[in-house]
């Protein structure tokens, strides 16, 4: 018997009103074990808001013009959910259009309020839950009490969570899973630290490597045939010819690289990284280049479990001058660690990546092994809107809309504001709460989704960077922006006093 859909949204929604991660593991625990075999990949991607199917191509105007009354009662399964999602994935060409509203409107009719706003979310790619990956891994070892080492190790090495679940549910023995070339698998991340000092305090030896601006690849080479994979696991080989050409030259047999691609200026500089977006499947002259800063199997053997030393000498000797820009730098030798950040940044990189040279590639994971350096950058502007939330954030007002100062009216109006990105990141309960209350007070319209508001309040945001947009009317918008504070009370910032959009654009190259 199929699980019931509102078996999940129920869960989910207990998994998103507590901030226990114990909780949250046990809640999903016995939701797992009640999908069984045949449902729980599909029900692990509808907890995650990732469907099996990827991409649905739905979007939000869509389901608001054709949403119908709900159910009265409970009645979808997630098989129903699952097959639906199937057709709208596959739905291309003549005549897709309408059996896409036919099938939405179908399943929509079928589902209950609560099941409604949920499966809305799920396919417009706006789920919060608070359940993300490792919390599933945890709950499928839980399930089947297994030691939650194995299952994240199985779920790391074979890229798909869902089926990892599936056979941790089918008592499948995990401890032969490895790495197999051409088995695209999560990569290992990075923590965060304020300086170059304080990240190698923390991770001790280590290499110190440029973190260039540009897209993250992971690369497999099988008998000869190259896969490229995005950060994400998506397979974009056909966008990268260049970076196929190069990694079908190197030496050796099979391989699996980490790397770094981006495109170039005629000086041989980096390009911002919107350049290299761009660029991917385009051979002219933003052609893209490609820089390694890891090597997972090579000579015939997986490689994540040696020390990174090991792995940087074979990919020196792999790889030659596509080895990423770095250094070697002993413990505690916070200068020379500087040194390395300040060379990258005045190459036009991002920052720089401390890693302990005796860490092993944790696929995945993110710890104290490697840590990132970028400056960071902070502006008073002003909120131009709010939106109201949804998830956990249902019923608060969370996204703000972030303006720059336009005190000449080059892109508008003289003295007014000009939009360069929105933000829910940073937002506490007490900020959401205090958004809640105050921004209706200040609200010049109300489409029952955004509240245009007087630009009144101003907010310190942090930024990582500032990138060309067409977007917005300014050409700028913010890069991985985050609320620090709002400037009320002993902090108070007029308007008048907000950065201007000339000092936004200053930091772009």
């Amino acid at each position: 018997m199929t699980t019931a859909l509102v078996e999940v949204v129920s869960a989910v929604a207990d998994v998103a009103a507590t901030r226990s991660r114990t909780a949250k593991t046990h809640v999903l625990a016995r939701l797992l074990i009640a999908a069984g075999s045949d449902d729980v990949v599909a029900v692990v991607g509808l907890v995650l808001g990732r469907p099996v199917q990827g991409r649905l191509r739905v979007g939000w105007r869509t389901l608001d013009r054709i949403r119908p009354e709900p159910a009265a009662s409970a009645r979808l399964t997630v098989g129903d959910v699952d097959a639906a999602f199937t057709v709208l994935a596959a739905s291309t060409g003549p005549g897709s259009a309408a059996r896409r509203t036919e099938i939405l409107t179908g399943l929509l009719r079928a589902a209950t309020a609560d099941e409604q706003d949920y499966l809305v979310r799920v396919m417009i790619g706006e789920m919060r839950t608070g359940a993300l990956d490792g919390v599933v891994v945890d709950a499928a070892a839980i399930a089947a009490d297994l030691p939650k080492a194995t299952v994240r190790r199985a779920a790391m090495l074979t890229g798909d969570l869902g089926r990892t679940v599936r056979a941790v549910i089918d008592g499948d023995d995990l401890s032969g899973v490895g790495l197999t070339p051409g088995v695209a698998v999560q990569p290992m991340l990075a923590a965060t630290a304020s300086t170059a000092a304080e990240a190698i305090r923390t991770a001790g030896a280590s290499s110190v490597e440029f973190k260039l601006d540009g897209a993250r690849l992971q690369i497999h080479r099988v008998g000869g045939t190259v896969t490229a994979y995005t950060r994400s696991l998506a397979d974009i080989t056909a966008r990268v010819p260049d970076v196929v050409d190069v990694v079908r030259g190197l030496p050796g047999d099979d391989l699996v690289l980490d790397g770094e691609t981006l495109a170039l200026d005629e000086d041989g500089a980096a390009r911002p990284f919107q350049d290299t977006m761009s660029s991917f499947g385009d051979a002219g002259e933003n052609a893209l280049t490609v820089w390694f800063f890891d090597v997972l199997y090579a000579d015939g053997r997986s490689l994540v479990d040696e020390p990174l030393s090991v792995r940087r000498e074979i990919l020196a000797s792999t790889v030659g001058a596509r080895l990423i820009p770095g250094q070697v730098v002993p413990a505690d030798d916070g200068a020379a660690a500087q040194t390395v950040l300040d060379d990258a940044l005045a190459a036009g990189n991002e920052g720089i990546v401390v890693k302990a040279l005796d860490s092993t590639y944790a696929a995945g994971r993110r710890g104290a092994h490697w840590i990132k350096v970028k400056p960071v950058y902070t502006y008073d502007l002003v909120v131009l809107a709010v939106e109201r939330g949804s998830g956990r954030r249902s019923g608060w007002l969370s996204n703000i809309h972030l303006g720059a100062r336009d005190p000449d009216g080059e892109y508008g109006e003289p003295g007014g504001f000009v939009m360069v990105g929105k933000t829910f990141k940073g937002l506490t309960d007490d900020l959401l709460r205090w958004q809640t209350e105050h921004f209706p007070t200040i609200a010049e319209h109300d489409d029952g989704h955004v509240l245009r508001l007087r630009p009144e309040t101003v907010v310190e945001i942090a930024v990582d960077g500032v990138q060309r947009s067409t977007r917005y009317p300014g050409g700028a918008a913010l890069r991985f922006a985050r609320v620090k504070r709002y400037r009320t009370g002993v902090d108070a910032k007029s308007p008048s006093e907000a950065d201007t959009i000339s000092t936004i654009r200053g930091l772009l190259r």
